[in-house]
């Protein structure tokens, strides 16, 4: 149902990065849907986001996502919000007890940060659009300005799609040469001219080390490889299955 991360095995914190397995979901979404915004019924969605919720010891209304837009915007969570007045975001930070912040995934690289000392936490939705803009820096910045102390900060990074099935095209390319020119070596070649294989998780991370945190883990698992465990929007487009399922990443002060 779950996977966690040694990094963020902490006093006082719990995290997980829930695979699709553990749900009441049927069909595409089997079993663990967690995607407000997937075709799925939504009675099964409550149902599995309240077993998610149960799995980090907090309420079902205070197991908390954003409206992702693939953006560097990231919001402070200090009460409860309802499924139709999420916030449009990308990442999501608390110092509030008790209360679960998670992003949701399908292939993007979900980052889960805790700062131990300070007790803030937080959560972001990095794919390859909002790893660019910088959803990263964004949250470390929101929980630095909730206390929190850069050099303390731990982070992990989840399942996400990896580089030998992320295959992207040259517009792609030439925007990250662009705009971040330390990209390049994230980029291998591709199976068509042209194309490369993007190492997201890799970009992440370097991300993360440039922005000064130094405790990094990355998990190294793909959600396209692992179809049994892991839902994957690239997969289920390649096999146009028309919808697909997503996780919920999250993390709380207990």
């Amino acid at each position: 149902m779950m996977v966690k991360a040694g990094t963020l095995a902490l006093p006082g914190i719990g995290h997980a990065f829930f695979t699709r397995e553990g749900g009441v979901s049927s069909g595409h979404y089997a079993s663990l849907n967690g995607g407000l915004g997937s075709g799925d019924s939504a009675i099964h969605v409550a149902e599995n986001r309240a077993r998610m919720a149960g799995a980090l010891g907090v309420e079902p209304c205070r197991f908390l996502t954003a409206y992702q837009i693939h953006s560097p915007h990231v919001v402070v969570a200090e009460t409860p919000w309802t499924p139709a007045a999420r916030p449009r975001a990308d990442g999501i930070v608390t110092r509030t007890p008790a209360l679960a912040v998670g992003v949701s995934t399908a292939d993007c690289a979900p980052v889960l940060f805790a700062e131990p000392q300070a007790r803030v936490v937080g959560a972001a939705h990095a794919g390859w659009r909002g790893a660019l803009a910088g959803i990263v820096e964004a949250t470390i910045a929101a929980m630095e300005r909730l206390g929190a102390a850069r050099e303390s900060i731990r982070a992990a990074l989840g399942p996400m799609i990896r580089q030998p099935n992320y295959e992207v095209g040259p517009d792609l390319i030439e925007r990250f040469a662009a705009e971040d020119p330390a990209s390049k070596t994230f980029f291998l070649a591709g199976p068509r001219s042209g194309h490369a294989l993007f190492d997201l998780g890799g970009y992440v991370a370097a991300r993360l080390t440039r922005a000064g945190v130094r405790h990094i883990e990355d998990l190294g698992l793909c959600t396209y490889a692992d179809a049994d465990i892991f839902f994957s929007y690239r997969r289920a487009t390649h096999r146009a299955e028309g919808d697909y399922g997503r996780h919920v990443n999250a993390i709380v002060l207990t």
